[in-house]
């Protein structure tokens, strides 16, 4: 990617380092306008606060992280699930976010049951396709390596992501999310990435390393893994989005422990290079 004008940053790539307000004052000085919300610091903050920091700060919120994770058994989790997520959608339209991030949910303690719990978070994003119509804020579908499915997502794959989609009659409310984490390894890749078109309302870049040690929070920087990230980059722009390039890394054993000013430099320097 040849500048910085289509870059954001999630806050999760600074998740221990800086609160809500750093983390907003320090991309700003870095140049960076655009950003993603971990909700748990959002909270930290209050929400109205929040909100008033982004907007002394001129900062664009592409997504707020996460809402779904409803495929419990149990109608009470489930429920409670579904009543968060709405929240989410309500914390959403607030700080002015183009879209919740959307997590099907992995299985229950003890359960096997896959199709049931895939059948129970797809009734869940229907359940609050109407508050997100409503608050103007879209559902981003987003499909999780197939190695987190137990743990995180029974919803492991852009076909799935583009089945859904067309389950729920294509409404507009509901858009899908790329990371390249979670899809670089997809023989399908390509083909679903123009059948989700329009859909694709979010691109997260990150690198798989070949010596990962976590599959959740051991991503890379671009360029210092196995992912073809370029290569994505214009799958998805030949698809017709042309949004954000949104760095996500959750990174326990490397980006966690440098200091958050260099964590900035680093990406700015490797978006332009390896994006």
């Amino acid at each position: 990617m040849d500048d910085d004008s289509r870059l954001a940053i999630h806050q999760v790539t600074f998740l221990p380092q800086w609160s809500f307000r750093e983390s907003i004052e320090g991309l700003a000085r870095h140049g960076v306008t655009c950003t993603a919300i971990w909700r748990d610091k959002l909270h930290e903050i209050g929400v109205g606060e929040g909100a008033m920091i982004l907007a002394d700060h001129g900062m664009k919120v592409t997504g707020l992280s996460v809402g779904g994770l409803a495929t419990s058994p149990d109608p009470r989790a489930w429920q409670a699930a579904v009543d968060d997520t709405r929240r989410a959608i309500e914390e959403a339209s607030r700080i002015g976010a183009d879209h919740v991030v959307m997590l099907s949910g992995g299985l229950e303690a003890g359960s096997k049951d896959v199709s049931g719990a895939r059948q129970r978070a797809l009734e869940a994003v229907g359940r609050v396709v109407p508050d997100a119509r409503a608050s103007g804020v879209k559902l981003g579908l987003e499909p999780l390596h197939p190695m987190l499915c137990e743990k995180r997502a029974v919803l492991c794959t852009l076909k799935q992501a583009n089945e859904w989609c067309e389950l729920l009659d294509d409404d507009p409310a509901v858009g899908i999310v790329v990371d390249t984490y979670a899809v670089w390894w997809d023989p399908a890749l390509e083909e679903e990435i123009a059948k989700a078109g329009p859909r694709i309302c979010a691109f997260h870049v990150n690198d798989w390393l070949s010596d990962t040690r976590d599959l959740r929070l051991d991503r890379g920087m671009m360029g210092d893994g196995v992912i073809d990230i370029p290569w994505i980059r214009r799958a998805i722009e030949r698809s017709g989005y042309w949004g954000p390039c949104e760095v996500e890394i959750f990174s326990e054993r490397d980006w966690w422990r440098r200091d958050p000013d260099e964590v900035v430099r680093v990406i700015k320097e490797r978006t332009r290079t390896h994006v």
